[in-house]
């Protein structure tokens, strides 16, 4: 016999151990991603911000901020800088009052990526994806689009993971124009 037919079939013969070895750490990770995810719902269940400070950064680089009061399915964000605005959303519907200029725009969130964090109770399966999950020492990051068209954004939330409570610090939203607003929670 050949040499090279004697390596096919040592090949062949090591397949299933060479597959086995390497779907273990997948399952693994699989696992440890779900009980990221369940940690996460956990935390929308019963996170209540109060009038809690934020800084805003907008796709064109220019940043404000206010405070912010958020609990399942309702958002209330007052900005005092750069000028008095405010954005009340519950369910599947925003408004957007700018005092400056007197303006009122009214957003439908059914396929915007920030109607994935109004939900009542927030859960992060269908219709919502989770697409990453990354756990680093004192750090939880979670990225979620919407199952039916992930091009209509993506939603990433960035956590603190001090002594197995979550506490959110940062949400990342990449619009459908690939544009990235950052919100900053507890600026220091």
């Amino acid at each position: 016999m050949s040499s090279g037919v004697l390596r096919r079939r040592y090949l062949l013969a090591l397949a299933p151990l060479l597959f086995a070895a390497c779907a273990t750490p997948q399952r693994n990770n699989g696992t440890q991603q779900n009980e990221a995810i369940s940690r996460v719902e956990a935390y929308f269940r019963t996170v209540n911000l109060q009038g809690e400070p934020f800084m805003q950064k907008w796709p064109n680089g220019s940043t404000g901020g206010g405070l912010i009061t958020y609990r399942p399915g309702y958002l209330d964000m007052r900005f005092t800088a750069p000028h008095e605005m405010e954005l009340k959303a519950s369910g599947r519907s925003a408004v957007f009052t700018d005092a400056q200029n007197g303006s009122e725009t009214h957003i439908g969130l059914g396929h915007n990526a920030l109607g994935l964090l109004l939900g009542n109770p927030v859960r992060l399966s269908d219709p919502v994806m989770v697409t990453d999950v990354q756990q680093l020492p004192g750090v939880l990051q979670i990225s979620l689009t919407r199952a039916d068209n992930p091009s209509q954004g993506l939603v990433t939330l960035r956590f603190r993971d001090a002594g197995g409570a979550l506490t959110l610090h940062e949400v990342q939203i990449l619009d459908e124009r690939r544009q990235l607003t950052r919100i900053q929670l507890d600026p220091v």
